[in-house]
């Protein structure tokens, strides 16, 4: 049996599409090790499924992460000075165990697993947890193609199409002390990646041909293997449990397609004022909504703004694929990390794009100038969208003839998903092709 240690990126985003890769690899016959930090461990992971091994290593903070090293920079400094040796050290307590790794699946963001893996002599694949658009990017970046900081408005880099300002990562315009850190990071995806055995990318062909074409050209070893969305409900039914049992009834007595679905996912942290306009932008819409959001951005709404009417409902959690599975749900205002693109296309829900930080501005434009699959909500010169922009655009996905043709589209997407992950589509003929090759390299380790 091959075994494969799948290595994530200690933050959510990261962790959740390789989680699914990884249950992908369990179905096609594969012993999966799946390996994160012992802080991330201690602090996140409650249901890891049964059919994985879990196993950690160090980043050096093992008590609280990135939050007890305190910055970016002396947080990922550390991690890459600890991270290889206790790496290694599992590796050979894996072997010396007799079930020794074939494969290590290690997340782009990280330059050395790589080095590890040749050290054991054993396969590495890097995993690229974005689009291939957003890679696009930091890979010319990285090969000096765009210099930054970025003084023109128009932006030219093959394959894409020319590119605004607004369209560009927010890490290329500096604003805080841990940007030039973040920038290195992803920037540095790009600095060992021709040496990788396979490069695994988390969208489909379908999505961004051209791209994909581009980066095969570049690395004949480039596959597509997604959408990797925390549990693929395309085909399958939408089950509540009972962490989200209160949202789904509440949604269950709203008509079809009536419901705007507001998320800014784990990381955003919204200005104060921001999530005032955002909350009168809902209210003068008057949609039902159900707006998701940690307490540390609950305390920011506005007092006279009701977190539970016949409306809307305000939520701490709750399965943000099972609430995009539900009928009722007719549009989704979103942050657009890559994640909840790909959820809210693979299900067929229209968006209202909303970026704010990191690759969410270049996702935003997939969504609203490449796909057509929703609507970018403006921001003006604060870089803040204002209550009447959020509700003209809700308006507009759901009750016009422009809305119509975004619904049109985004089935269109969330067929070609579909078809990617089916049994003859793109990516799933590319993990098995990978799978494929890791079995014969193992029967020769073996012979």
């Amino acid at each position: 049996m091959v075994h494969c240690l799948v290595l994530a990126y200690p933050a959510q985003g990261h962790i959740n599409p390789m989680l699914h890769f990884s249950n992908i690899l369990h179905q096609q016959g594969v012993k999966v090790t799946f390996v994160t930090t012992i802080s991330f461990c201690n602090n996140n992971f409650h249901n890891l499924p049964s059919s994985l091994s879990l196993q950690t290593i160090s980043d050096g903070f093992d008590n609280g992460g990135i939050h007890e090293a305190g910055s970016y920079r002396t947080y990922l400094q550390r991690f890459w000075q600890v991270g290889p040796n206790t790496l290694a050290d599992l590796l050979h307590k894996l072997h010396r165990e007799g079930d020794p790794v074939h494969c290590v699946i290690y997340d782009s963001l990280f330059p050395w697993p790589l080095e590890v893996a040749k050290r054991f002599q054993i396969a590495g694949a890097s995993f690229l947890t974005q689009n291939m658009f957003v890679n696009t990017i930091y890979y010319h970046v990285q090969h000096g193609n765009l210099q930054l900081p970025i003084t023109q408005n128009q932006i030219s880099l093959p394959p894409l199409p020319e590119l605004q300002r607004h369209d560009m990562p927010s890490f290329f315009f500096p604003t805080d002390a841990d940007n030039p850190a973040l920038l290195d990071l992803l920037v540095g995806q790009f600095s060992t990646v021709d040496e990788a055995d396979w490069i695994l990318c988390n969208s489909f062909y379908d999505a961004e041909k051209e791209v994909i074409d581009w980066a095969k050209k570049i690395w004949s070893n480039f596959r597509t293997i997604g959408p990797c969305i925390t549990s693929m409900l395309l085909n399958k039914p939408v089950v509540a449990d009972d962490e989200d049992e209160e949202c789904m009834e509440w949604l269950n007595g709203k008509p079809k397609e009536s419901v705007v679905y507001v998320s800014f996912g784990s990381m955003a942290e919204l200005e104060e004022e921001q999530v005032k306009e955002i909350a009168y932008g809902l209210r003068d819409s008057e949609r039902y909504f159900v707006w998701t959001m940690r307490a540390s951005v609950e305390n920011k709404l506005p007092k006279d703004f009701e977190k539970r009417s016949e409306k809307g409902i305000v939520v701490g959690w709750c399965s943000q694929i099972k609430v995009l599975g539900h009928e009722a749900v007719g549009c989704f205002v979103t942050h657009c990390g890559w994640n909840s693109t790909l959820e809210g296309l693979s299900i067929g829900v229209p968006m209202v794009a909303v970026p704010c930080w990191s690759e969410q501005y270049t996702n935003a434009k997939l969504v609203a100038d490449m796909w057509k699959i929703g609507i970018r909500a403006k921001a003006d010169e604060k870089k803040i969208v204002r209550r009447e922009v959020l509700k003209d655009c809700i308006m507009e996905v759901m009750k016009s003839e422009r809305g119509k043709e975004v619904k049109s589209n985004v089935m269109e997407l969330k067929a070609l998903a579909e078809h990617a992950v089916s049994e003859k589509g793109t990516s799933h003929e590319n993990t098995v092709e990978f799978l494929n090759s890791l079995a014969a390299s193992t029967q020769k380790m073996r012979a």
